[in-house]
């Protein structure tokens, strides 16, 4: 009786070990395809994240490109506003010379037309009194003498 309850124990544990082997067969297995299964989603992962990456990178590169060529036609607009503004003023700048020219030529000929009459009025008063403007005439010209010995 005695053998044969070990020879029962020995077939129990016998038993026991195969289960458990059959156990860790089975669990290494499911470990195996759980690892394969982390693998190949790391794996799409990686594609997801290369896939997503490229496409911020076209997509920065489209919005730079877009931004580049807004800054462009922003500038080209300045630069034919600031043409635009530089024309307009050249144009006042020449209107305002033309007129102040013509005031000038008015002002020339007002101040032409005074000599005249002025050197009418002195030709008719040196004729009138020539002796006085003969003193005259020296005393300026002996002032001008002294002023210029004196420099």
């Amino acid at each position: 009786m005695a053998n044969r309850d070990t020879e029962e124990l020995k077939d129990e544990a016998r038993r026991a070990a195969r289960d458990i082997g059959t156990e860790a067969r089975r669990a290494a297995d499911e470990a195996r395809d759980h690892a394969r299964r982390a693998v190949d989603d790391a794996g799409e992962a990686l594609d997801n994240v290369r896939e997503r990456g490229a496409e911020a990178l076209e997509t920065a590169r489209e919005k730079g490109a877009e931004f580049v060529e807004h800054a462009r036609r922003r500038g080209q607009d300045y630069a034919e506003d600031l043409r635009a503004r530089g024309h307009d003023y050249a144009e006042q700048a020449r209107h305002e010379a033309k007129r102040l020219y013509r005031e000038g030529e008015r002002r020339a000929s007002e101040v032409a037309g005074y000599a005249e009459d002025y050197y009418d009025d002195v030709s008719g008063m040196v004729r009138r009194n020539p002796a006085q403007a003969l003193g005259i005439a020296a005393g300026v010209g002996f002032l001008l003498g002294l002023i210029i010995a004196r420099r």
